[in-house]
């Protein structure tokens, strides 16, 4: 079911400010290298025009995003091809270093974000940036602080809407006291659904959209091709469920999957990504690739409807306390979180 010119994506409200945005949306990511080698210049520009012709107008990116902020710098230029006025961009800020050997270095001072947010318009070269996120949550500044700025930086234009990624529920309950919170962004998908038990409710509770990222389980539910072939080294070979006896128990997963799409005469992943549309109106993921063919793949999603109890059968088929293995590096090895602001004696 390859994504045509017939498929109608969706547009929807995130959160309670306005923002609409399409149904489905892009996650930028991978273009820059994260899982494999970043693509060149012209193909990740034609990647995001090819998904903007075919109804994606939702794209996100970081300042983290590639060696020397590459990701932000493609996007601006995929952008200059493109009709500003009909994209709805995403960037963040937060995460000053993100390396597993020695920690991951967060910064959420006032000054902080505010030099970010002047730094990515430059590299975007736009004039405002939609939805702008606080990456990770810096715990040694209060929240109150870092809205404070970022409230700031809406009322002089620069940003239209502010986000949070993988934040606490205290921490969101906090900021949206601030300044309404358009969208939380987490990781969320048929194997990771921790957000379910308080972050979903909490979200619909403030009026706030939700956003996953790595709705395909980091590619694990993108076909038999990405089950079969993971690389023995890498990125995703050092995530725990990629890898020894995790990856072997996961695949029967997998194949559980894969059976059910056969049954719904789709692909694995246009009945994952089903699934996480089917879970509301305000929900809204942003799967990335960087091949034409998987992005055509990707959006024909739009066309499987599920029921009830097609959504049950499919979460049933993922036990969650069957999957194998942490989501993440830092879940499973405790990686050490630093703050920029706080003297080295501290960390």
């Amino acid at each position: 079911m390859a994504a045509d010119q017939s498929i109608l994506i969706p547009r929807v409200k995130l959160g309670n400010q306005g923002f609409e945005v399409s149904k489905l949306g892009f996650g930028c990511m991978g273009l820059s290298g994260s899982y494999n080698d970043p693509v060149p210049e012209d193909v990740g520009i034609s990647i995001i025009k090819h998904a903007f012709d075919h109804g994606v107008t939702f794209f996100d990116t970081s300042d983290l995003y590639g060696a020397n902020n590459a990701n932000e710098i493609l996007v601006g230029k995929a952008l200059k091809q493109l009709p500003r006025e009909k994209v709805q961009l995403a960037t963040k800020f937060g995460i000053v270093k993100f390396d597993y050997s020695s920690g991951v270095v967060v910064n959420g001072t006032p000054e902080y974000v505010r030099s970010c947010c002047e730094a990515s318009l430059k590299r975007l070269d736009v004039e405002y940036i939609d939805l702008y996120y606080q990456h990770r949550i810096d715990t040694s500044v209060p929240i109150e602080d870092t809205m404070g700025e970022l409230k700031k930086l809406v009322e002089e234009g620069k940003i239209k809407y502010i986000g949070l990624s993988e934040a606490s529920p205290d921490t969101i309950r906090r900021a949206n006291a601030v300044h309404p919170i358009t969208a939380i962004q987490m990781e969320w998908s048929l194997w990771t659904r921790d957000i379910e038990e308080e972050i979903v409710p909490l979200c619909r509770e403030l009026g706030i959209g939700i956003v996953p990222y790595s709705p395909l389980g980091r590619g694990f539910f993108g076909g038999r091709a990405v089950v079969e072939s993971i690389p023995a080294t890498g990125f995703l070979a050092s995530i725990p469920r990629f890898s020894g006896e995790n990856f072997d128990k996961n695949k029967k997963l997998y194949w559980n999957l894969e059976k059910l799409a056969e049954k719904h005469e789709c692909t694995p992943a246009q009945l994952a990504l089903s699934w996480i549309l089917h879970q509301g109106d305000d929900v809204v993921p942003i799967p990335g690739t960087t091949k034409i063919k998987n992005l055509d793949n990707n959006i024909g999603c739009i066309k499987v409807k599920l029921t009830n109890e097609d959504l049950q059968e499919i979460s049933a088929a993922i036990p969650i306390n069957e999957v194998a293995g942490e989501r993440t590096l830092d879940n499973a090895f405790r990686c050490t979180w630093k703050f920029a602001n706080t003297p080295p004696k501290h960390i």
